[in-house]
């Protein structure tokens, strides 16, 4: 389960430097907003249903969590293993991975300064003449003491954005796995709208065909045959679109698998065969600022821009340094008496006259503090709103679909009563062209209304979260390298990209 990423390497700084203050502000992350609900009802009530493949209640259940693998209740393997090879395969991912475990190693290479910096230096020389040798060797020790907590500050400002590097992982992770299902759902969408329309022009194509021979025997005009011809043309009008955006969309739905687009091996859903999960989780308020990835990255944001604002602070104040050194020089054994030399300092250092500048880097840290606080509250804003959103689809998107279905059965028993009445000449042909377009129209938008059903509940466990914290996303990827060759360098070659 992943609760939060941070990094984990402990630091053995001495306990008079633990016991230090640091100067700057000590970052509490905000509270959550006093709202106890998304909508201006307390209770959200169950959807209509209707007797269609994914028509069916759903209910809100509050307060209960969310699952981290909640596109599974869609129940269809086929959309889970989508999902499981868009998250094994997509760059982003592993982009993002890659994010985290730099800014990991950054927070470390960053912890050094808190040690003391010791290096050495030696040196060799043969002169003639009277022949001898010289031989020079030292270490030398120096610690910038940080009595003010600069240092710390910046620590703690690269451990910030590290978490932020997680939780953006966790975001992409979220996007791309409701990206997936919104594809595969819209994939299958087109499919059953393109289906439609191809039944369409077959049974009108089939009338077509009636009105002609009725043309030819004298029983109907020529106007009713060209207004047949017409209808049929624009039926038939409506399929390249259809299949453009599908093609467009099969193409989407590849990259979001890692794939190619001629890697496209036809694997798809159908709407019928997804189930419309009927229990609705509805996270608490007071618990979405901790399971949104973006709220979570926006604190991190706000707490790095605490800690730098120690940082300039910090900076403003005296810094004291500690140095020292021991080494030995001379023509004999080293080390010997008469050959050892050694020396300890101690300096202090401050700016008199810096023009301002130390002090407006600092006032600049404030600012952005100030600029990442109102980002963050925009961001919790956006989020509830998400949810609300999700919500309120979730409730007319189910009104609608029953309404498109009712409409489109009575669109189905117009057409053919127009049909068998034009048949006794109790309605002229155009009643019948009408009463095909009506049904045409009615199919396509139940359809529509159908996917847009599954897609709303996939739009609401991205909006509360996805269930990340039920979950462990990071890989070795995302963690510091280790028993690895001091010198080495990546694990890949940038001929792998292309295979």
């Amino acid at each position: 389960m992943v609760k939060r990423a941070s990094l984990s390497v402990s630091v053995a700084v001495p306990a008079f430097l633990l016991a230090s203050c640091a100067v700057g502000p000590n970052f509490v992350a905000p509270d959550a907003p006093a709202a106890n609900r998304y909508t201006r009802e307390p209770q959200l009530a169950s959807t209509e249903s209707t007797r269609t493949p994914g028509g069916n209640s759903q209910s809100f259940s509050p307060g209960s969590d969310v699952s981290g693998v909640w596109w599974t209740l869609f129940r269809s393997r086929k959309l889970t293993g989508f999902v499981d090879e868009a998250v094994r395969n997509h760059p982003d991912i592993q982009s993002a991975e890659f994010a985290l475990r730099a800014a990991r190693e950054t927070g470390l290479a960053e912890q050094g300064a808190l040690f003391p910096q010791v290096s050495g230096t030696g040196s060799a020389a043969r002169e003639q003449g009277p022949l001898y040798k010289l031989f020079n060797t030292s270490v030398s020790v120096s610690y910038a003491l940080d009595l003010w907590g600069g240092t710390r500050r910046q620590v703690e400002a690269l451990e910030a954005q590290a978490d932020y590097q997680a939780f953006k992982l966790e975001a992409t992770y979220l996007a791309l796995t409701a990206n997936v299902i919104t594809a595969a759902i819209t994939d299958a969408s087109l499919r059953d709208q393109i289906s439609a329309t191809e039944d369409i022009v077959k049974a009108e194509t089939d009338q077509l065909e009636r009105i002609q021979h009725q043309f030819e025997i004298g029983a109907v005009s020529k106007s009713d045959e060209l207004a047949q011809e017409s209808t049929l043309a624009q039926a038939r009008a409506t399929l390249p679109p259809l299949q453009k955006q599908l093609a467009q969309q099969r193409n989407q739905l590849m990259a979001y698998l890692g794939r190619l687009p001629s890697e496209d091996r036809g694997e798809h859903v159908t709407l019928a065969e997804l189930r419309l999960p009927g229990r609705l989780p509805v996270t608490l308020p007071s618990e979405l600022v901790r399971q949104r990835p973006d709220i979570r990255q926006a604190e991190a944001t706000l707490h790095q821009a605490t800690a730098t604002v120690g940082v300039g602070v910090a900076n403003l104040l005296p810094q004291v340094t500690l140095s020292g050194s021991y080494g030995a020089s001379g023509t004999g054994k080293l080390f010997s008496p008469g050959t050892v030399a050694w020396d300890a300092t101690s300096s202090i250092t401050q700016k008199l006259i810096d023009g301002g500048t130390l002090y407006h880097t600092k006032e600049a840290d404030v600012a952005l503090f100030e600029q990442n606080m109102a980002a963050y509250k925009s961001t919790v804003m956006s989020a509830f709103q998400n949810v609300a959103d999700s919500l309120r689809a979730i409730q007319y998107d189910a009104a609608t679909l029953k309404a498109q279905a009712e409409a489109e059965k009575a669109a189905s028993d117009s057409l053919s009563m127009s049909i068998e009445q034009f048949k006794t000449g109790a309605v002229p042909y155009a009643n019948v062209i009408t009463a095909q377009q009506s049904y045409l129209n009615a199919r396509i938008a139940r359809i529509k209304a159908q996917a847009a059903r599954f897609a709303d509940t996939a739009a609401l466990f991205q909006a509360l979260g996805g269930g990340w914290w039920n979950r462990a996303d990071l890989t070795a990827d995302a963690s510091p390298r280790v028993n690895l060759g001091y010198f080495a360098g990546p694990n890949r070659s940038t001929q792998e990209a292309v295979r």
